[in-house]
């Protein structure tokens, strides 16, 4: 097979991976850079240019979009399944688990169990808006921010109303959470491919840190996962349309709490903390599914 994987940085560890199991299966492998993709969009042959040269011939995609270059990125994708390529995770996936907001309110609708959560644009009350969620403590984030970047822990009312109040004055975009105390810092990333969880890490925030991205200094661990997490985090996945996700759970007293599912979950934290081939395990999903060319949208979205 000919596989593409849309990655700005072929030395980055989570693509270097997918190259290696990729090659290693026997696959020809090729790294593209989608912001400098064009593309030609027309009815009889849509096409892509990367360098001077048509993209053509590739049996699957695999994208690994960062969220700054979701927008072009996802059209280089969205292109790709015009032309008949398998993608690993479509575009209207990426796009639904990317906005953090619509996501929330999709996993809402269908029952998942998620932190008590508020938007507002221009509350006319701050304090009602945090009655709503429960009080102080609370969590704020900016809708636009990733690995842990613009998110507050407000540990008291008057400090609550004092950041949503500034980030208001910036325009910025924002969710309250409620605070889940009993998770002590920590959350669980479930990794599934397809409709199975295949490997799990508990992260835990650094010493007086709440927020457990690997990112921000929290360390990984393995961790053995309960039969109602593992429901959780494939109805999360299956619910957004993804095939490969990284659903970030919460332990709660009240069960499970999905806290965001990402569609290009990294791969070093979680081989490292299971040692699982997950990269194989990929590889080996776009194997069994991309000949079938089950491409639900095929750029509609």
């Amino acid at each position: 097979m000919k596989i593409g994987i849309l990655s700005r940085n072929a030395n980055l560890y989570s693509t270097r991976r997918l190259i290696e199991a990729s090659e290693a299966r026997g696959h020809e492998v090729k790294v593209i850079d989608a912001l400098r993709c064009y593309m030609n969009i027309n009815s009889e042959k849509p096409q892509i240019h990367f360098q001077g040269e048509e993209l053509s011939d590739f049996d699957a995609i695999i994208p690994r979009i960062g969220a700054s270059v979701t927008f072009y990125g996802t059209a280089v994708l969205r292109q790709f399944e015009m032309m008949g390529v398998y993608p690993v995770n479509e575009s209207v996936a990426i796009t639904r688990s990317r906005d953090k907001l619509r996501s929330m309110q999709l996993l809402s609708r269908k029952g998942v169990g998620m932190p008590i959560t508020g938007f507002a644009s221009k509350p006319g009350d701050t304090k009602d808006l945090l009655h709503m969620v429960g009080g102080a403590p609370v969590v704020i984030k900016l809708l636009e921010g990733t690995q842990g970047i613009g998110v507050v822990l407000a540990e008291t009312q008057k400090a609550a109303e004092s950041v949503i109040e500034a980030f208001m004055g910036l325009k910025a975009n924002i969710m309250v959470q409620e605070f889940i105390k009993e998770a002590g810092g920590a959350d669980i990333r479930c990794f599934v491919i397809g409709d199975k969880v295949i490997a799990a890490m508990k992260r835990q925030g650094a010493e007086g840190e709440f927020r457990s991205n690997l990112h921000r200094g929290g360390s990984a661990s393995l961790v053995k996962i309960s039969p109602q997490e593992r429901r959780t985090a494939i109805a999360a996945s299956k619910i957004m349309g993804l095939n490969v996700a990284g659903v970030d759970l919460l332990r709660s007293e009240r069960g499970p709490l999905v806290m965001e599912v990402n569609s290009s979950p990294g791969l070093e934290g979680i081989e490292t903390a299971t040692g699982k081939d997950v990269a194989g395990m990929i590889v080996e999903f776009i194997e069994k599914n991309a000949a079938s060319k089950r491409t639900k949208t095929r750029g509609q979205g």
